[in-house]
């Protein structure tokens, strides 16, 4: 047994000398932080053209990268069919309430391509799988709604399942396929639970003023409530809760009904079509999904932003196994951590984030891996062995929206980063070449823009990365710019 001897003068006097400097600290830092200018990899001149150089893009020794395909119109996904034919999908939508034509596309063995189905504009067309002679789309449903289509190769459509609650922030994403069933992520309405004027600024509060985030089983609420301008301009201020529609306040104690299908989460259902099952929530943003050739699912999560009425400072993206019936954290965690009297999410200058739940349903699983904050993490695929190392995840980093999502002193993302799921180790693969880690068009070259996702041909041997292209930002809105995406091939020299 340890003997427990009380503190000298000298060392409470030492002790309490150490909390005074590092508060100080903290508040300098603070200060510092907050009168410098957030220098995001979107904050740049708008260009009028973009170059293609493939060789300003590094890669691993042994490995080469070209362009296979430009002048694309924010395409998202790529995917192979059984002769391994590449087809790309363009969104027909981009953040900057920018509407397009969306497109199923195929890449012809002479080069040429052929547009195999367009959709309406209900987009973004966020993901794409071909499974046994159909292609599986996941459309976001900005405006109607998010679907799930099946397309045949001659380009008809078949809705698999529609009206999935996909109208604000984040979208309808995915899909992959397993032993008959389709699993597609559904991100929340907002932020962090909490209707207000950054929603507006997204386009979507005023064509749906009365949506709001759905949890996927009942929830108790603490009754915690946020003061925000009114998007309206009726009233200075309003008053929302969590899970409520802008403008309604939560009571303690109250109890939000579940119901599926629901945001912020992982759902299932048949081939065929039919009914949404619940496999996971808790998610903010489940924007890729695969599964592991050992049958496991997983998930890429994008982190929470500093902005709206309850914005959290310094949360990653998360990198996910997703296990069947498990709560993820969303809106209480980020990764298996509290936010609530964890300095680590509060943003400077502001309140700290307090907890929307009464009673949390599990303690959030460990993450695989927590990858940077506003790295926007986004489409991934798993080596098979055949590229680099078996089992390591290959993720497309989409990149910061600064300043809108919140301020950064310098371009986070833009990059391809491998993954390892046992250890939570993420080392970069495909960077471009320069003195930061950036878009091309920060630093005047040829590289990449925006990498949203990546796929394996049929091989395994050739990793194809999907560049939306160019997308800068002013202290709003994003700017993005159509016939600016690239697909580019990776291949072992």
């Amino acid at each position: 047994m340890k003997t427990r001897y009380p503190d000298s003068k000298s060392q409470r006097s030492l002790r309490l000398y150490c909390m005074v400097f590092f508060c100080a600290l903290v508040f300098l830092l603070a200060g510092c932080y907050g009168m410098r200018r957030s220098k995001g990899g979107g904050q740049t001149k708008p260009i009028t053209q973009r170059q293609i150089v493939p060789t300003d893009i590094n890669v691993m020794e042994g490995y080469g990268v070209e362009a296979v395909m430009q002048g694309l119109t924010f395409p998202t996904a790529c995917d192979f069919d059984d002769r391994n034919r590449l087809y790309v999908i363009e969104a027909g939508y981009s953040y900057g309430e920018v509407w397009t034509e969306p497109k199923l596309i195929r890449i012809n063995d002479d080069g040429s391509q052929s547009v195999i189905a367009t959709g309406s504009k209900n987009g973004p067309w966020t993901g794409l799988a071909y499974h046994e002679g159909h292609f599986y789309v996941t459309e976001g449903g900005q405006m109607e709604g998010g679907k799930l289509l099946r397309v045949d190769t001659t380009g008809k459509i078949k809705i698999l399942v529609e009206n999935l609650p996909s109208f604000g922030d984040h979208h309808t994403n995915g899909p992959a396929i397993k032993d008959g069933y389709i699993y597609f992520g559904q991100g929340a309405a907002t932020n962090s639970a909490v209707v207000g004027q950054d929603n507006a600024s997204y386009g979507w509060l005023k064509r749906k003023p009365q949506f709001h985030d759905i949890p996927c089983q009942d929830i108790e609420l603490v009754g915690q409530n946020y003061e925000s301008p009114d998007s309206s301009g009726n009233r200075s201020k309003v008053v929302t809760g969590a899970y409520m529609p802008f403008g309604t306040a939560s009571k303690p104690g109250q109890v939000v009904k579940g119901s599926v299908p629901c945001t912020g989460a992982v759902m299932r259902i048949p081939l065929q079509g039919g009914k949404p099952e619940l496999v996971a929530w808790g998610l903010r943003n489940p924007y890729g999904l695969r599964f592991r050739e050992d049958g496991k699912l997983f998930v890429t999560d994008n982190g929470y932003d500093e902005r709206g009425s309850r914005p959290v400072w310094g949360a990653g993206d998360i990198f996910w196994e997703i296990k069947t019936g498990a709560w993820y954290g969303y809106p209480d965690f980020s990764g298996s951590q509290l936010l609530e009297g964890d300095i680590e999410f509060k943003a400077p200058g502001k309140s700290a984030p307090k907890s929307l739940l009464k009673k949390h349903p599990n303690q959030p699983p460990k993450p695989a891996a927590i990858l940077g904050v506003h790295s926007s993490s986004n489409g991934f695929d798993f080596d098979n062995g055949r590229f680099f190392m078996k089992g390591e995840a290959f993720i497309a980093q989409f990149g910061d929206m600064a300043p809108s999502v919140g301020k950064t002193l310098s371009p986070v993302g833009f990059k391809i980063v491998r993954a390892n799921p046992e250890t939570g180790v993420i080392r970069d693969f495909a960077v471009n070449k320069g003195k930061k880690t950036a878009p091309a068009s920060y630093l005047k070259s040829g590289g990449m823009e925006r990498p949203v996702s990546v796929k394996f041909d049929r091989s395994g041997q050739q990793l194809y990365v999907v560049d939306f292209g160019i997308l800068t930002m002013d202290q709003k809105n994003p700017k993005p710019k159509t016939g600016t995406g690239v697909i580019w091939k990776i291949s072992k020299k």
